[in-house]
């Protein structure tokens, strides 16, 4: 199964013991106000540069003072930082953010982070938990994450050349080796009509979502450890099909079975129903099609999710109930 790879495992114990070791850069007790630092990872054609994530991370600072936003990069500059969230093998580049964020000289010092996932990087901050999880996710937010694949694949613009070209190699070539190590939405595209090969070949998303008999117990026990794992759901989503993959649904031709109805959930080979017993799994959706963010919706999530270290998320809960009611 994909996963770090020993001497990587090998490597990354050994920056934490050397960083462990060192006089901490990011310190705080639990009544301190300092927010802890937020981790945000982008969507497929993004990139690092982009002025719109770099507004989330302003906005992130301007509602939570203090707030040390990470945007995760796959490459140096802007261009090929968005071509990796095309082409690439996903368990290189999660090993590669672990060791990143591993070495991180205020992130890696941090008590723990919290993380905020676009479309794809969602489920990549969800496998960042799963396999290495240093320094350790308090609070896991993903907006329009397929979590349980996709069983269709997005249409491109007509001058979007790099996407088109992404598209003719996963639309003809699904589970061969090449497109499994170098196509990266095919490594998270699950179809139910074709669920023995997804088992066989799946690079990434078989793996991540423990379908496979052998069950990893410490991705499991990582994903647990999360206080909060919101999902928001787009209802107007046309982009991650079927958009019911937000939410952990599975979806076969006009049937739609939730979360809670499958044997994943069922037997928790995730630890979603550990994280549900106690309160820190939420289902939440939001107008419009994929990515139509607002700053007040962003602003309620950072002031119910994130902030400072052992804050108390009671609060949260009771003024949700409020408004249900």
């Amino acid at each position: 199964m994909p996963r770090l790879s020993a001497l990587l495992l090998l490597a990354t114990s050994l920056v934490r013991a050397s960083v462990l070791s060192q006089t901490p850069i990011y310190t705080q007790d639990d009544d301190s106000d300092t927010p802890l630092p937020l981790i945000i990872w982008h969507g497929l054609g993004d990139s690092f540069g982009n002025d719109g994530l770099q507004s989330v991370a302003a906005l992130a600072e301007e509602t939570n003072p203090g707030t040390f936003t990470y945007i995760i990069k796959l490459a140096d500059d802007a261009n090929g930082d968005s071509r990796a969230s095309f082409f690439g093998n996903l368990t290189e580049q999660i090993d590669q953010v672990c060791a990143d964020l591993a070495v991180h000289q205020i992130l890696s010092t941090a008590p723990a982070v919290d993380a905020l996932g676009f479309s794809q990087g969602g489920q990549f901050l969800r496998g960042y938990i799963e396999r290495c999880n240093f320094p350790p996710v308090r609070s896991l937010v993903t907006f329009g994450s397929p979590h349980n694949g996709i069983s269709e694949f997005q249409s491109c613009s007509a001058t979007d050349w790099l996407c088109k070209g992404a598209q003719g190699l996963l639309r003809t070539n699904t589970w061969t080796q090449y497109v499994q190590s170098h196509l990266v939405p095919a490594q998270y595209f699950r179809d139910p009509f074709q669920y023995d090969d997804y088992l066989e070949y799946s690079n990434f998303l078989a793996d991540i979502n423990n379908e496979r008999e052998l069950k990893n117990q410490t991705y499991k026990e990582n994903l647990e450890k999360l206080e909060r794992f919101v999902m928001y759901m787009f209802e107007d989503d046309a982009t991650v099909i079927p958009k019911e993959s937000s939410w952990f649904a599975e979806v076969n031709g006009t049937e739609v079975q939730e979360l809670k109805d499958r044997v994943l959930y069922k037997e928790d080979w995730l630890g979603l129903k550990a994280l549900d017993k106690k309160g820190a799994l939420e289902f939440k959706s939001t107008e419009g099609g994929h990515m139509s963010l607002t700053d007040k919706l962003l602003k309620d999530v950072f002031k119910g999710y994130y902030g400072p270290y052992g804050r108390s998320f009671e609060e949260k809960v009771k003024l949700d109930l409020q408004e249900e009611l």
